[in-house]
């Protein structure tokens, strides 16, 4: 494979899990557990090929409004899979990170997510960022409040309120914007996701849903 053409960056809404689920006739969050397994094949494929960053939208802010049973179920599944994927990422030199609010979750599960973060933080091969209650528009607020209080301390005047300085503000603001875009599941959108990010992003939508996204659909 021609190392020029791999993207720095991926970003992917991983959506059908759902679905999936109901088509064979068993709960949606067996389709979520098996949306895991797909997120432990791509994160390998990604490291093994040389892609620099992989951001995926495991949880939006919208999706608190899912049925109390089904978020339930998905913060015990998140959970699990950093306790049990924590040593395999520090193996093969991933460097996990979150991005979004994470206020809202759990007391034990922000510890979690901050000791993973801290064991996996010397990595030096894949970075993998997690995008948990997180929603584009939120992103944008959350950078321009701290812009302005950052240039306000620093007394600066408006001539420095641009682009560039926004950027330096956004939950990503550590990795390049992502050269692509990726959404399974049939749906032609973006959903809130990276909106400040995606301004130049090619944008590839597949009908395949995300438990049947494989190493040859990548």
């Amino acid at each position: 494979m021609n190392k020029d053409l791999i993207p720095r960056h991926i970003a992917i809404v991983m959506d059908g899990n759902g679905r999936w689920a109901k088509a064979k006739h068993r709960p949606r969050l067996f389709g979520h557990h098996q949306g895991v397994e797909v997120v432990r094949d791509v994160v390998k494929i990604c490291n093994n090929i040389g892609v620099g960053c992989l951001t995926l939208f495991a949880f939006s802010s919208e999706n608190w409004r899912r049925p109390e049973e089904e978020v339930s179920g998905l913060m015990k599944l998140f959970m699990m899979a950093l306790e049990k994927e924590a040593k395999s990422l520090v193996r093969n030199g991933v460097r996990l990170e979150f991005i979004g609010d994470r206020s809202a979750f759990s007391e034990k599960l922000q510890k979690k997510m901050a000791q993973v973060e801290g064991l996996t933080s010397k990595g030096t091969g894949l970075r993998l960022l997690i995008a948990g209650n997180y929603g584009g528009r939120w992103d944008i607020v959350q950078a321009a409040r701290k812009m302005v209080l950052a240039l306000s301390e620093e007394d600066a005047d408006s001539a420095h309120y641009d682009e560039a300085t926004f950027g330096r503000f956004v939950s990503t603001q550590q990795v390049p914007d992502p050269d692509l875009f990726i959404r399974t599941g049939g749906e032609r959108r973006i959903s809130n996701f990276l909106l400040w990010q995606l301004a130049y992003t090619e944008l590839y939508f597949t009908d395949v849903l995300w438990p049947d996204f494989n190493k040859q659909e990548l």
